[in-house]
């Protein structure tokens, strides 16, 4: 994927960024840049690696991090929580429509 000098200035427009042109056309090279790299990256067969569950475990194998176990601890208490909300649905917050 690349980037044109018209998507910066979209994206810019959007973040509410002023950009000069001399800053523009420097975003567009570094956000091509990284499209570039993340292609790259995709491009690597992971077939057979497993994830890690630190970085630290490639240097580390029998690494055991401290973490709590992963248990429900407080109760569902998302219908108390809508019930002030001016408008849910299927346990979602209603809002708005912001941008077109």
């Amino acid at each position: 994927m690349s980037l044109t000098l018209s998507n910066v200035t979209i994206l810019a427009n959007l973040a509410q960024l002023a950009l000069t042109d001399e800053q523009a056309n420097k975003s567009l090279a570094k956000l091509n840049d990284i499209f570039a790299l993340v292609e790259q990256m995709q491009s690597i067969d992971t077939t057979g690696i497993e994830p890690l569950s630190h970085p630290i475990a490639v240097l580390l194998p029998d690494l055991s991090l401290r973490l709590r176990d992963d248990v429900v601890t407080e109760t569902n208490r998302r219908e108390d929580y809508q019930k002030p909300a001016p408008a849910t649905q299927d346990g979602l917050y209603l809002v708005p429509k912001v941008l077109d």
